[in-house]
């Protein structure tokens, strides 16, 4: 695992995806304004990020679109609203959850979306479907990814399987994600070694999702960027599930690229984000900590935070299963 540059390189392969609106609406149930999304895309514009993801491509069958904002679902109209016919290099992505989303019929020909990639969303066991997503998008025009997650509490030779099955498919990235904010460096780097390793004699890439139960997102991402991964996910302030993501203007701030502008970051956030904090709650602490620990979803953490129920012990021993 030779490492692929330094602090002072410009790596010409790295690409920085937003995923504030996609990751953070899981705060929010997607409640953002036109106003916040318009003024986010406008802000990776001028910051020079590579893709902005606006949120999920979910079945409407499903999912009732009185609960949730309109984000959650991206229609094409929502998005060209907001970006217009998006002249510019930023790119734009949405997510698909495999059995959730209804991708033959919602998700149209790249010629008639405002969209550029689609983002596949599996677990191990779903991988078939996943890739038959991938495939459809690919021939509808987009580029693809797969986002393999819960990576964490995956068999090693089921991952290895999964890869060697995406390798030999159309997909242009494939993303190690931590969804349980559970992996520290060492551990992301022998990850990322295998990842890179199965995509070797191929011109795919690797990417990384990283979340903050450990306050290791921000570590975790850039120990993977510096033996060779080259997709970032980041959302502002990094706002997302639970204890949140690796922060977009952590990553910005770190990357030596003189096409990155951390000015405009910095700016939206005075403006939008110290207001958002009032009224939406996510970041660090004590009992995501305790579920990154103990490699669990955060949903019980959510649940404590939001009882504001502050027995720590009493949840960690839940967590163990121990009386």
């Amino acid at each position: 695992m030779e490492r692929k540059g330094d602090l002072l390189t410009v790596r010409e392969d790295v690409r920085v995806l937003d995923a504030t609106i996609r990751d953070g609406g899981l705060v929010n149930d997607f409640y953002f304004s036109d106003e916040f999304v318009k003024a986010l895309y406008e802000m990776n514009v001028k910051a020079g990020i590579d893709y902005m993801e606006f949120g999920y491509k979910a079945d409407k069958e499903q999912f009732d679109v009185n609960k949730f904002g309109k984000w959650k679902f991206c229609n094409d109209d929502d998005v060209r609203a907001i970006v217009g016919d998006n002249d510019t290099k930023l790119k734009l992505s949405l997510m698909a959850d495999v059995g959730r989303c209804n991708y033959k019929e919602d998700i149209h020909e790249r010629s008639d979306s405002p969209f550029d990639m689609i983002r596949v969303a599996t677990y191990i066991n779903t991988m078939p479907q996943a890739i038959a997503m991938i495939e459809d998008a690919h021939k509808k025009g987009y580029e693809t990814t797969c986002n393999i997650m819960a990576i964490s509490n995956a068999q090693e030779a089921d991952v290895k399987t999964a890869l060697d099955m995406l390798s030999k498919s159309p997909v242009n990235c494939i993303y190690i994600v931590d969804s349980y904010g559970s992996l520290y460096p060492e551990q992301i780097r022998r990850i990322s070694d295998l990842y890179l390793g199965a995509v070797e004699n191929t011109d795919k890439k690797i990417g990384i999702h990283a979340h903050n139960n450990q306050q290791c997102a921000f570590a975790n991402t850039i120990e993977s960027l510096s033996i060779g991964v080259s997709y970032l996910d980041a959302t502002v302030c990094g706002m997302g599930r639970g204890a949140g993501n690796c922060a977009l203007e952590a990553i910005v701030g770190f990357l030596k690229n003189p096409d990155y502008k951390l000015d405009p970051i910095l700016k939206f956030m005075e403006k939008y984000m110290v207001d958002m904090r009032k009224n939406a709650v996510w970041g660090y602490d004590i009992p995501y900590l305790l579920t990154g620990l103990t490699d669990q979803h955060p949903r019980t953490a959510i649940a404590a935070i939001k009882e504001q129920d502050t027995k720590y012990l009493d949840f960690y021993n839940m967590l163990l299963d121990r009386d």
